[in-house]
């Protein structure tokens, strides 16, 4: 049986207002670690009561409290202070992150990490957010400002929990807007651990409010609630259909990070040895729980028998084992509905296509919701698992003639997150990426993210942009204001 680290089951409280609180239901949800399939910890199922307490802070921590009238300046410093905090206790973090989600504790530990980055990156860009001056034809300034949007409501993914959580909260507080986070109902733990930071590090109450619960009642509070004036969003295509027409009633920006089947593509040029590792590194990540991974392959005609034999063999390699051993490539997938789902898609798979390897549980473990690494080949790109999203270690390789044979299969899906092209010939890779609809496209890599660069997809994958410049711009408003410089009379009559 896998190991995880037997310790007292702890209950977490929610974080409203600066303090530790019930629910106001004195209900609580078991969390369950993956990998033995026992309870971790406790955490207080919330109710709209509890994010309407929540929400109220965070409006009166924006309109009167003492955020209000805190220069970027000191927000910067909170959050490099916030990000030290977090290095400073990264083992933790890692450990709890890769006990509650699953995932090998070498990628939590890369998740923290970047989690650390990410603070650190917009303590710097809350000095950085600039107006500018318009020229007009009058004898007149006018300006444009930029001033944040006020209270956000932010709802993340079970599968990168606190990263997914870092991305958005640190460019609405540098921003100066206050927050609610709905951690994921299964992984919420490392969310609370950071909060019992907060005070410490200057941020004052109602700035940020952690509600756990599940989504169809604690999300729907949050969506619905006509004193949250910003919906930030990741997660299924499913879900996000439902918030943006909640939302709607109340007009609220929304952004939607949001699914993906994206398209990894093998010309026949690509150095082989490294087109085969970008290809089980793409798909089987974190168990490929991710939402850009690469879970169609699509391969050129001339070297695909060769290429599903070499991705067959290596993926025998990669090893299953506890999240907390260091040489574990694939630890269990997250929950057990999770687990029921990526096995009713490695059979709907076997009725569809050929399989090289997997196909069902990984047998050698008595406990814990463990997948086998799923090849599946010669798949019609309208298969199910070629169209749907699984979330899980399943890939669908695919074969092509030519380069526009390779587009239209990569176009032909209602997602566009991300993409990637392996080739030697430059002008290949370029006219493939400018034809590729898609909002990230690697070449000769997949699945390497910067803080510094946009984050986000086309068509059904959402709308809007994390990272970088682009992610803080989604929280901040722009105001129009003229001085008129004419001390004339308008002379309207």
């Amino acid at each position: 049986m896998p190991k995880g680290i037997k310790s007292e089951v702890r209950t977490y409280q929610m974080y409203i207002d600066g303090k530790w609180v019930d629910s106001a239901s004195n209900q609580t949800s078991a969390i369950i670690e993956p990998a033995t399939e026992e309870v971790m910890a406790q955490v207080q199922a919330g109710s709209a009561e509890d994010v309407s307490r929540a929400v109220a802070a965070a409006k009166a921590a924006f309109e009167t409290g003492p955020w209000a009238s805190t220069t970027p300046q000191e927000r910067g410093r909170v959050l490099f202070r916030l990000s030290e905090k977090i290095r400073q206790n990264a083992s933790k973090l890692a450990e709890l992150e890769a006990r509650n989600c699953g995932k090998p504790i070498v990628e939590a530990e890369f998740d923290i990490n970047d989690v650390a980055t990410c603070f650190e990156y917009y303590g710097g860009m809350a000095t950085k957010i600039l107006g500018t001056v318009n020229p007009v034809p009058d004898n007149a300034v006018s300006l444009t400002l930029k001033e944040p949007v006020g209270v956000v409501g932010m709802i993340t993914p079970w599968n990168y929990p606190l990263l997914m959580a870092t991305w958005k909260m640190a460019p609405a507080l540098a921003a100066g807007c206050t927050c609610i986070l709905k951690p994921p109902g299964v992984t919420p733990l490392t969310a609370l651990e950071m909060a019992k930071w907060l005070p410490e590090v200057g941020v004052p109450p109602g700035v940020l409010n952690i509600v756990t619960g599940s989504g169809s009642i604690c999300g729907t509070a949050l969506v619905q609630h006509p004193d949250v004036n910003k919906i930030a969003f990741t997660g299924s295509n499913a879900v996000g259909k439902v918030i943006v027409k909640q939302a709607a009633d109340t007009v609220k920006r929304v952004t939607m990070e949001l699914g993906g089947k994206s398209p990894n593509i093998f010309f026949a040029d690509a150095d082989f040895e490294a087109a085969i590792d970008g290809a089980l590194f793409g798909v089987f990540i974190n168990q490929g729980e991710v939402c850009s991974a690469g879970s169609r392959i699509l391969v050129q005609r001339s070297i695909y028998k060769k290429f599903v034999e070499a991705m067959t063999e290596k993926a025998k390699r990669i090893k299953l084992g506890s999240p907390l051993e260091r040489d574990t490539k694939m630890g269990p997938v997250v929950s057990k509905d999770q687990y029921d789902t990526v096995r009713s898609y490695q059979e709907i798979g076997k009725k569809e296509a050929k399989m090289s390897i997997g196909g069902g549980r990984a047998k050698k473990f008595a406990k814990g919701y463990f997948i086998e690494p799923t090849i599946f080949y010669d798949v019609d790109n309208r298969a199910r698992i070629a169209q749907e999203e699984i979330f899980g270690p399943v890939a669908a390789v695919i074969p092509f003639e030519d380069e526009k044979d390779a587009v239209k299969i990569a176009n032909d899906t209602p997602y566009g997150l991300a993409g990637a092209v392996w080739t030697r010939d430059l002008f290949k890779a370029f006219r493939t990426i400018k034809a590729m609809r898609a909002g990230i496209i690697w070449v000769n890599h997949m699945q390497l993210t910067y803080v510094e660069a946009p984050w986000g997809g086309y068509k059904q994958s959402g709308f809007g942009r994390e990272l970088g410049p682009w992610g803080i711009d989604e929280y901040l408003e722009n105001k129009q204001v003229h001085i008129n410089l004419n001390e004339q009379p308008i002379g309207w009559y």
